[in-house]
């Protein structure tokens, strides 16, 4: 290969590497898990015929599609030890607009969450169509199936994402929702708390293990404000500032000068649904928050 031709192919890769960043990313909830699928999809367009390639895109989402596939299924194994509740590890869409440019569905944290409980090919399939906009024929090709079977997973997937959650808030309840929650857990009221909530609002928090993370969903509107008045005491010395984070408004906490977690909620017309904190101190290092 020569300079020249790596250059090219360099210059290709480039130019679809956002979109290629932006499926692995929703295939596996973790931007570390994404980059180390971009890079090895940059590894095999070095080293294959590419004068054998059509469609250059066509050939490089094929091939970070199917890498995520093999690596969704690796790391829902690994999960499987991991310590309390698993979310999704944040994104700054503020540093990296691209990632919810094209479309912004199936990036927002709770909706990552939710595509956990799909198949590989279920999920895969959803993201093609709901957050790319790929043909069914393009998404059969690319999942080596055939167009009424992706037409298949793709229904069963909007199925269970629609029929798992509420209409969302829009984002200028939503951030006031947040505000508002922020200022009644500082004040540990647990009457102003239950008026934020939805009647079935969950809290969970990702700590992996870290001391003081309740390691445990808390369910239900009068266990949560119970719970969050019990932890008054955490607010004393955290500041709060807003970020925008897997295309929604977040809050970022720190304490000391250094960051301690990231909170966001989901919310509906009936009030707040989930409370998501991110604590894992990795998942934060990563996130770049």
């Amino acid at each position: 290969m020569t300079d020249s031709d790596l250059d090219q192919a360099a210059a290709v890769f480039t130019t679809v590497r956002p979109r290629l960043f932006g499926i692995a990313y929703r295939m596996l909830g973790s931007a570390t898990e994404a980059e180390d699928v971009v890079q090895e999809t940059w590894l095999r367009w070095q080293t294959c015929d590419r004068d054998a390639v059509r469609d250059p895109a066509a050939f490089l989402a094929t091939a970070t599609t199917r890498l995520a596939i093999n690596e969704l299924q690796s790391a829902r194994s690994r999960r499987e030890t991991y310590i309390g509740p698993w979310l999704p590890e944040p994104v700054d869409t503020s540093a990296d607009p691209y990632l919810g440019a094209e479309r912004g569905e199936a990036l927002r944290l709770a909706a990552l969450l939710l595509m956990e409980k799909l198949t590989p090919n279920e999920r895969a399939a959803y993201v093609l169509r709901e957050a790319f906009d790929y043909s069914y024929p393009e998404i059969a090709d690319i999942l080596r199936s055939t167009d009424a079977a992706v037409r298949q997973l793709v229904s069963r997937a909007r199925k269970h994402m629609a029929g798992e959650r509420r209409a969302p808030a829009s984002t200028s309840a939503q951030r006031d929702l947040l505000t508002k929650f922020i200022a009644a857990a500082r004040s540990g009221e647990m009457a102003a708390l239950e008026q934020l909530f939805a009647t079935g609002v969950t809290s969970l928090a990702d700590g992996n293990g870290r001391y003081q993370v309740s390691r445990r969903p808390v369910v239900g509107a009068v266990a949560v404000a119970r719970f969050l008045a019990a932890m008054s005491w955490f607010w004393d010395d955290v500041d709060v500032r807003w970020a925008n984070v897997n295309g929604q408004t977040c809050a970022v906490l720190s304490s000391g000068g250094a960051v301690y977690g990231l909170l966001g909620i989901t919310a509906s017309a009936e009030g707040i649904e989930q409370i998501l904190w991110m604590v894992n101190p990795e998942k934060l290092r990563l996130s770049s928050l």
